[in-house]
């Protein structure tokens, strides 16, 4: 209780709380431009966020997170085109609300229902956290390779609609892994002699190239045209009681289980949306409104993906594997602020990481203040231009590589990922799966490295704990889960044809 209640007057002091504000009103209008993402604006903010102490920092980062997940839902109800691929299940109500004359309260609704989901999911990130970090301590080598193996398959397996890209784009990244020093023998490998290589690829170079570089040459593939408008806000932005008793129960139960779909690695908060697209359908007495422009599919929706950003946090933070590409690049701003995920983030780090956890509350508010008092204006984003965009960010990720250390090497490296990204993109693979191995590349390669050494070459140590088996098991199911939805999904479709 020390720790929380220190981290909440920590969190309201006033750096924090203007960090909290600038940090949503940037991650809202990243999130309201179609084609941008949440990983990108966090990715673009790790710079910055050098020379800020560890709490403001963090909080920082979260900020620009949560707002771009809200974020996606403006654009996605005024233009019918989601601003964060989370917003997808958003449009379908959303829009058809727009055509009404009713787009205000359809923004009304996804900026409440959004905050019930964080808020939620933050109850679920103090009392989840401790005990899974706890669980953390049993962890040996063998532990933290099949791990590793658990955090690859899911992502590989739950985020690619093809089980093989998926796997082809974790591979990718483990193969970027190992460049550098062996962790074992300290002997340089893949670095061709050149010496900027010897402690590995730039970690937040690297990022910026696969999520920032990639969409400037993505954006700049396409003929430069201006964007469809965004529809005109003229109705009242307000709620009647009889709107807030129709979607607050609708909106806890789907951040609820968008919380648990959060803290599966993977997942992410396009399935989270559509979970709780259809639990709003099934729990309501109006089905056949769905889809016609009703708020609680706007509600549903919106509550249980803002609820992932707080789920995904909790395997991030205890066993150091991101719930998602967003986590991953959290994962890595967290390292560079020399914290490492596990127990001691509770313990000899608890003050910074209950005012992480203070903040995230505090960054839900934010979230709600602005898009109630500025969803008319950050609505007005939707309308900038690709000829704008595309100096921008190609602006923002050279300066932002650089001022990591100061190497013109790193900002080489940006450009060299951002051409990998281009065509990872094209060729429909995996940037999520390819950031994931290189932060779970090592851990995995040292794990059965130094079990094996322990163990004389015995690779049968590597199955001797408990918790392996739990981690195989797992491991296993995840790989094998999008074949049984595939085959499950054709059967219905055929059913429908029939």
């Amino acid at each position: 209780m020390e720790f929380v209640l220190y981290g909440f007057i920590n969190a309201v002091q006033p750096i924090n709380l203007l960090a909290s504000l600038l940090s949503v009103a940037m991650g809202i209008m990243v999130g309201a431009l179609p084609g941008l993402s949440a990983a990108m604006g966090v990715a673009l903010l790790i710079p910055v966020t050098f020379g800020m102490p560890s709490e403001t920092a963090l909080i920082s980062l979260a900020g620009v997170y949560c707002g771009a997940i809200y974020g996606g839902s403006i654009s996605a109800i005024l233009l019918k085109t989601p601003g964060t691929s989370s917003a997808a299940a958003t449009a379908l109500d959303g829009y058809p609300m727009t055509l009404k004359g009713e787009a205000g309260k359809a923004l009304t609704t996804a900026v409440v229902a959004s905050f019930i989901g964080g808020l939620i999911s933050s109850v679920f990130l103090y009392t989840l956290s401790p005990p899974l970090a706890s669980l953390a301590l049993k962890f040996g080598p063998a532990e933290y390779f099949w791990l590793s193996i658990f955090g690859l398959t899911i992502i590989a397996g739950v985020s690619s609609k093809s089980m093989l890209k998926g796997l082809i784009s974790g591979a990718l990244g483990l193969v970027l892994s190992t460049i550098g020093m062996d962790p074992m023998l300290g002997v340089p490998r893949f670095t061709f002699g050149n010496n900027n290589l010897l402690q590995g690829l730039p970690f937040t170079a690297t990022l910026i190239g696969l999520f920032s570089m990639s969409q400037v040459l993505l954006l700049a593939e396409k003929k430069i045209k201006e964007k469809v408008k965004a529809k005109e806000i003229k109705d009242k932005m307000a709620l009647s009681k009889d709107e807030l008793k129709r979607i607050i129960p609708l909106s806890a139960w789907s951040a609820t289980i968008g919380t648990v779909v959060g803290i599966l690695p993977g997942a992410g908060g396009t399935i989270a949306s559509f979970i709780g697209y259809n639990e709003a359908r099934r729990l309501s007495k109006q089905k056949e409104l769905f889809g016609t422009g009703i708020i609680e599919g706007v509600a549903g929706p919106e509550s249980a993906n803002n609820a992932v950003t707080g789920g995904s946090l909790i395997p991030t933070l205890t066993l150091g594997i991101p719930g998602n590409s967003v986590t991953a690049i959290l994962l890595g701003g967290l390292i560079i602020q020399g914290l490492k995920p596990g127990p001691d983030l509770f313990t000899v780090h608890g003050k910074v990481t209950y005012t992480f956890f203070a903040g995230f509350v505090v960054v839900n508010t934010m979230m709600l203040i602005l898009g109630i008092f500025g969803a008319k204006y950050f609505a007005k984003v939707s309308n900038i231009s690709d000829d704008i965009l595309i100096p921008l960010i190609f602006s923002l990720s050279v300066i932002g590589s650089y001022s990591i250390t100061n190497n013109i090497n790193d900002v080489w490296v940006m450009f060299a990922f951002g051409i990998i990204g281009y065509f990872v993109a094209k060729f429909k693979l995996n940037s999520a799966a390819v950031v994931l191995a290189l932060i779970l590349g090592p851990i995995g390669e040292t794990g059965l490295r130094r079990t094996l050494i322990m163990n004389h070459g015995n690779p049968a140590a590597l199955f001797q704990s408990p918790i392996s088996w739990v981690l195989i098991t797992i491991s296993a199911a995840s790989i094998l889960m999008p074949l049984i939805l595939t085959v499950l999904g054709g059967k219905k479709i055929v059913e429908k044809e029939e």
